[in-house]
């Protein structure tokens, strides 16, 4: 169990990346969900270690990991949106070299590790190749390869899908559904997608605070009978933007169709939808922005 107790990051420039951000992340997938800038990879920093919060405590099965970081690093893998490698390097002698990092130092243990790992993530045929010949699929396998390096309890993927094409991207969710079946893996993304295939709990991020929290399943049905629909023409969603909570658009046949949040039946033409988990994740956002506080007269005449 990870848990994290009102955790915040203010960086020196005094930007408030984290806010009192309170999380249990039990064994399995677990999605961290938020648009780009929430503070998503600085959260995942704080837990992998690589960086110390404002304040806050976080726990990893009864470690202190402020205190003793290194103990959690030994059964760490994880994965960051940007990892850098040797490119010219093959990707048996790059993950037998991360292998003498993580602390692998017998040959024959090694090569065993190595073989299992290429086999498991699907690259055994091109162990030989330069990993700068890898496709951007093939390069996110073996980050999850190198993650699995002595079989961590925890794992920590950021952004694992961003710019896979769809065949690439099944392969990979299907990877971190066989992993996660026994570990706690932390899913840090803006795919609405990719959370709801994977991960039974699930948190909202956004701005640096949990703005929601549950499982999927949980969330949508609490979400039943408040989300609308209408197709309208392109030229008319102004006028409904103005007039409505519209949470989001999509275009179909050069026509637009827009979703609606309303506790009651808005009429005009609307009909109830049973919504996804992307409408969640919307109306999530929508709330969020009308929270926030209107900027002071003159601050807004200087933007």
């Amino acid at each position: 169990m990870l848990e994290l107790k009102n955790v915040s990051h203010v960086y020196s420039n005094g930007v408030r990346a984290l806010d009192d951000v309170t999380l249990s992340i039990p064994k399995g997938m677990f999605g961290l969900l938020g648009p780009n800038g929430a503070g998503k990879s600085t959260l995942m920093r704080t837990v992998a270690t690589l960086q110390s919060p404002t304040s806050g405590a976080i726990t990893f099965d009864g470690i202190d990991i402020l205190a003793d970081p290194e103990a959690l690093r030994k059964r760490l893998g994880y994965l960051p949106q940007d990892f850098g490698v040797y490119p010219r390097v093959s990707a048996y002698d790059m993950l037998d070299h991360m292998a003498v990092l993580k602390g692998i130092s017998g040959k024959r243990a090694r090569k065993d590790t190595v073989e299992t790992l290429l086999n498991q993530v699907n690259l055994w045929d091109v162990r030989k190749k330069a990993i700068a010949g890898f496709s951007g699929g093939m390069r996110q396998r073996f980050g999850i390869a190198q993650a699995l390096i002595g079989n961590p309890d925890l794992i920590i993927v950021d952004e694992p899908t961003a710019g896979l094409d769809p065949e690439e991207r099944n392969r990979f969710l299907n990877l971190l559904a066989e992993i996660g079946e026994n570990v706690v893996v932390i899913l840090s993304t803006h795919i609405v997608e990719d959370v709801a295939d994977l991960c039974p709990r699930m948190a909202v991020l956004v701005k640096g605070s949990i703005k929601l929290e549950g499982a999927p399943i949980d969330l949508i049905e609490r979400a039943r009978g408040t989300i609308w629909a209408k197709t309208i023409e392109r030229g008319e969603l102004e006028d409904y933007t103005a007039r409505y909570e519209v949470i989001s658009t999509r275009l179909f046949a050069g026509r637009t169709i827009i979703h609606i949040l309303s506790e009651t039946d808005p009429a005009d033409g609307f009909e109830s939808v049973d919504g996804g988990l992307e409408d969640v994740y919307f109306s999530t956002l929508a709330a969020s922005r009308r929270a926030q506080p209107a900027p002071p007269p003159a601050a807004a005449h200087a933007a």
